[in-house]
């Protein structure tokens, strides 16, 4: 009796022992598996014309942690977006980061649960190709006015006779040497007498001459007439 004893106790012991592993195993594995970063994922999305950055959190055991999101350039933090707090679910619980990226721009993602995870997702975050708020097209060129049909062509000029030069511009002006011989002083005498301007003045006085002359001859003739008669 006294060995069944001894056999019991120590199979009892060595039960509490297993017992006691597996608790701890199974403690310690679901410490492990309460927060981790494979549960967290970040994505860079459009919320209308504006640019937004999200971090999902699928952690069941929702301990709390902190999401930090930071813009790089060329491998250096250029500037913190900003900082929350996520409990997550198995379901998934989203925050939402308020940044009007810009095309293939990247962002780290850095998530902090005290006593679980401290590091950053990874790879980081690239942002799309394109933008959020399209470019506007710009209008279209505008066609000419077309000429309305009511203008009217103009009417067709009517065949003038051509303006005939006047004596001014075809007589050379006074004073001007012609390059012309002059003609003789008989010649020259002769014009002078028959084309001079004042020919038919002359000619005028000459004829009245006459005319007087012829009358006071008649007159004359006529009173010796009357005289002799008496």
């Amino acid at each position: 009796m006294s060995i069944n004893r001894r056999t019991v106790a120590r199979s009892v012991r060595a039960l509490g022992v297993a017992s006691a592993s597996a608790a701890l195993a199974l403690g310690l594995a679901g410490n492990a598996l309460a927060c981790d970063i494979s549960e967290f994922s970040a994505e860079a999305k459009c919320d209308g014309d504006k640019g937004v950055i999200t971090v999902t959190d699928v952690d069941p055991s929702g301990v709390p942690a902190t999401v930090s999101v930071f813009l790089q350039n060329n491998g250096a933090d250029l500037k913190k977006i900003g900082e929350q707090v996520v409990k997550g679910s198995r379901e998934g619980v989203t925050i939402t980061f308020a940044e009007n990226w810009k095309p293939d721009a990247e962002y780290r993602v850095h998530v902090k649960a005290a006593g679980y995870v401290d590091t950053d997702i990874k790879p980081n975050l690239t942002t799309p190709s394109t933008s959020c708020k399209k470019e506007e097209e710009p209008p279209a060129p505008s066609e000419p006015p077309t000429p309305s049909a009511s203008v009217s062509t103009p009417a067709e000029e009517t065949d003038s006779p051509s303006p005939t030069p006047s004596d001014s511009a075809s007589t050379p002006p006074a004073g001007t040497e012609s390059n012309a011989p002059s003609p003789a002083n008989d010649d020259s005498n002769l014009a002078e007498t028959g084309a001079n301007s004042n020919t038919g003045l002359i000619a005028g006085i000459a004829v009245a001459l006459v005319a007087i002359g012829g009358g006071a001859v008649f007159f004359g003739l006529r009173r010796r007439g009357a005289s002799s008669d008496r």
